[in-house]
């Protein structure tokens, strides 16, 4: 029995989720199985796919389709054609990001260059190989995360705040010229998350500041909100802040968000 059968017929039965083996990723993973969609995850840790995906089939009884994959691989293109082959897709979520926090100078070529990949060049494949698929079907969407660094630059982490920058200007973008086809495109902005990796590079006795959010609350918000793009923000607080800020001048939101940034990282200015 299908529990959201609008959501599965509109976006079903396979949808495609990169970055799935932990944090946002997989939990947009279990809610798409938990509204009957079959999966595609992608994500270099093929162990970690591979046990996820045995629970979601338990619990949800789907079809789910592990793949390792480096989302900065040269033949990312082939490496999805290939996963997908044979698949009516309906929904495409690129969820994978890297990034590095530290001054810029500081950052190693090789990790400014990775961000691109995985953050840019990652989620452009993804829209370019899925697009024409869903304009076919007349039906489907594509959901591109980012961040709430994507606004405006911010210190310590400046190849990562530009990246998220082109991913909410490609959605929006995809937004109106394939809206038309019946294809539904967001963009959605996430604040901090409780994830791994938040957990990983922010020292605990600070994390507090940052007010995360629990992943699956960023996936839920992600997925009601496709249909009704081309942004959402996830979080009412990360919207208050967004709307507050607004009122800022460019340089004073750039100041405001560096300065948040440097609390919780450290850093000397410059």
């Amino acid at each position: 029995m299908i529990l959201f059968p609008e959501f599965h017929q509109r976006y079903g039965p396979w949808a495609i989720v990169a970055g799935a083996s932990e944090g946002i990723g997989q939990a947009y993973a279990h809610v798409l199985a938990e509204r009957g969609l079959n999966l595609v995850t992608l994500a270099r840790r093929i162990e970690v796919l591979e046990q996820d995906a045995q629970l979601i089939r338990r619990r949800h009884r789907v079809e789910v389709r592990p793949v390792s994959v480096d989302l900065a691989a040269p033949d990312l293109a082939q490496q999805i054609d290939a996963a997908t082959a044979g698949l009516d897709i309906g929904l495409g979520i690129y969820n994978a990001c890297y990034s590095r926090i530290a001054d810029f100078t500081d950052v190693a070529l090789d990790d400014h260059q990775r961000m691109l990949d995985v953050n840019c060049r990652g989620p452009l494949i993804l829209a370019q190989r899925l697009g024409p698929r869903l304009v076919a079907r007349k039906r489907g969407g594509l959901l591109l995360m980012s961040s709430m660094s994507g606004f405006q630059g911010s210190a310590l982490i400046a190849t990562y705040a530009a990246t998220k920058a082109f991913n909410i200007t490609l959605a929006e973008s995809l937004w109106t010229e394939l809206k038309p086809h019946g294809v539904d495109v967001i963009a959605c902005v996430a604040g901090a998350t409780l994830t791994p990796g938040f957990e990983s590079y922010t020292p605990e006795a600070k994390r507090g500041k940052a007010f995360p959010m629990r992943a699956d609350a960023v996936a839920r918000e992600g997925l009601a909100a496709l249909g009704k793009g081309p942004i959402h923000i996830a979080g009412r607080l990360n919207r208050l802040v967004n709307g507050v800020t607004r009122f800022m001048s460019h340089r004073q939101r750039t100041n405001f968000f560096s300065n948040a940034t440097r609390s919780i990282y450290g850093s000397s200015e410059s």
